[in-house]
C-alpha cells in the first residue's frame, strides 16, 4: 500500500500503485517475471512457502512477483481487501459465480447482462442445479422483493452491456446485505476509477482488464477484488480451480494502469462530443449513453459515478440488420470487432438478448461505438459521411 496512498489524488496513485522499485534494484516498471518455479534453500523453507502459498513466493501458479504487484495495486485502486487475477473478464465472472453458488441455490441477476454471462447462467449453472432469475436494471432497492430463500448472489452490471442503463448499486446492496445476500458487479465499463462498487456496499467488484486497464488492446486479463468477508473464498476458489495468470499480461496491465487516468479523462470527453453530435442527427432515435444529460439515467450518474467512459449505444432510426450494417461498413476510422477500451475506435451491430430500453424503437437497429483516442472531429467527420450515405434515404422517410 502507498503510505497515505488513499488520501492521494486518483492520478498520484495510479502512478505509484503496486511499485516497490527497490525490490527490483530502483527499476521503475515491475518486470515481468516469467518462471514457474521458485527455488528454495532449504526443505523447511519449501514446507513455510507451502504452508503460505498466497503471501510467499512458493509456485507460478499462485502466484509471480508480477502478478502480485498487479494484484496489489487493483486491490489499493478498488478499495478492497484483496484481489485476484483470472486470464479474462468472463474467466473473473464465471469463476467467481461458480465458487459461491451450489446445486439448490438461486441467483438474481440484471436483465441487461453480458450475454456471454447470460449463456454461463442458463446452461452451466441450470446443468448444476442453480436456478437464475432476471430483473430489470432499474429495480433498484425492488430486488428485496425479488429475492427467494435459497437466494446466494445478487449480480449486477452498472450501465448493462448494450443498452446502458444504470443500476442504483448502492440500494441494491443494501437490500441483498440485510437479508444475508451477497452482491457481485461487472464494473468495467467505468473501472474502479470512476466508481468504487465496494464503497457502495458491494462485496465482489468485477472488471474485464483486457480493456482500459490494459487499454493497448494486446492483452486478456480479469481481476476480481472482493471486500474482506469474500477475499478469503476467492482466493480459494481461484486456487482450487488451477487459475494462473501469463506474467506478459500482468505487465502490460501494470503499463497501461499508469495513463489510465489520462486515457479514461479523453475517452470521457470524446464519447461525450460524439454523442452530443450523434443526437443532432435525423438518423439517430436516441444515444444510449448515461453521461448525456438526456439519458434518463444521468442524475444517478452524476450521483454515484466520477466520470464515464468510451463505450456507448446508438439506436438508429432505420431498422434491421441491413441498415446497421451498412452505416458500420461505411466507418473508415472505427474498426470492426470485439472487445473495447483500447485506443482505437470501434464499431459494433448490437443485438440485445432483451428488449431495448424506451424510447427505442423495437424494430430499430442498435450499433454500440467505442470512441477511442482519435481526434473526436475526426470521427464525427467519420460517422457522417457514413450516415449520409448509407442512412440518409431511411432517416427522411422516418416519421
Amino acid at each position: 500500500m502507498i503510505p497515505g496512498g488513499r488520501g492521494m489524488k486518483p492520478d498520484t496513485r495510479l502512478v505509484h500503485l503496486g511499485r516497490d522499485p527497490g525490490r527490483f534494484g530502483g527499476l521503475v516498471n515491475v518486470p515481468a517475471c516469467r518462471t514457474s518455479t521458485f527455488l528454495h534453500g532449504t526443505v523447511a523453507d519449501f514446507r513455510a512457502a507451502a504452508a503460505d502459498k498466497h503471501d510467499r513466493l512458493y509456485y507460478g501458479r499462485f502466484g509471480t512477483q508480477t502478478s502480485r504487484a498487479l494484484e496489489a495495486a487493483c486491490a489499493e485502486l478498488d478499495e478492497a481487501h484483496g484481489a485476484v487475477l483470472f486470464p479474462s473478464g468472463l474467466a473473473a465472472i464465471t469463476r467467481v459465480l461458480g465458487s459461491m453458488l451450489q446445486p439448490g441455490d438461486h441467483l438474481l441477476a440484471t436483465d441487461a447482462v453480458y450475454g456471454p454471462v447470460r449463456q454461463f447462467c442458463e446452461h452451466e449453472l441450470a446443468r448444476l442445479g442453480v436456478a437464475t432469475s432476471w430483473y430489470a436494471p432499474g429495480t433498484g432497492a425492488g430486488v428485496e422483493a425479488l429475492m427467494r430463500a435459497n437466494t446466494r448472489v445478487v449480480y449486477c452490471e452498472s450501465p448493462g452491456s448494450l443498452t446502458f442503463e444504470l443500476e442504483d448499486v448502492r440500494a441494491i446492496a443494501a437490500a441483498a446485505r440485510r437479508r444475508g445476500v451477497s452482491t457481485v458487479i461487472d464494473n468495467t465499463w467505468a473501472t474502479s476509477l470512476y466508481f468504487k462498487p465496494l464503497s457502495a456496499g458491494v462485496d465482489i467488484s468485477i472488471q474485464s482488464a483486457s480493456k482500459y486497464l490494459v487499454g493497448h488492446s494486446d492483452a486478456m486479463l480479469g481481476v476480481a477484488a472482493a471486500n474482506e468477508a469474500h477475499f478469503p473464498a476467492l482466493q480459494r476458489a481461484a486456487a482450487h480451480y488451477g487459475n494462473a495468470v501469463g506474467p506478459d499480461d500482468c505487465y502490460l496491465a501494470l503499463r497501461g494502469l499508469r495513463t489510465l487516468g489520462l486515457r479514461l479523462g479523453r475517452h470521457h470527453a470524446s464519447a461525450l462530443r460524439v454523442a452530443r453530435w450523434l443526437e443532432t442527427r435525423p438518423e439517430v432515435e436516441r444515444v444510449l449513453y448515461p453521461a448525456l444529460p438526456s439519458s434518463p439515467d444521468h442524475d444517478l450518474w452524476r450521483r454515484e459515478f466520477a466520470g464515464a467512459s468510451g463505450l456507448l449505444g446508438v439506436a438508429l432510426r432505420a431498422a434491421g440488420d441491413a441498415a446497421a450494417a451498412r452505416f458500420v461498413d461505411g466507418l473508415e476510422l472505427f474498426g470492426i470487432g470485439v472487445s473495447w477500451g483500447g485506443f482505437e475506435s470501434l464499431a459494433l451491430p448490437s443485438h440485445p438478448v432483451r428488449s431495448t430500453p424506451a424510447g427505442t424503437p423495437a424494430g430499430g437497429a442498435l450499433v454500440r461505438l467505442h470512441i477511442g483516442l482519435e481526434d473526436p472531429d475526426d470521427l464525427i467527420a467519420d460517422l457522417a459521411r457514413s450516415m449520409d450515405r448509407n442512412l440518409g434515404a431511411a432517416a427522411a422517410s422516418a416519421p
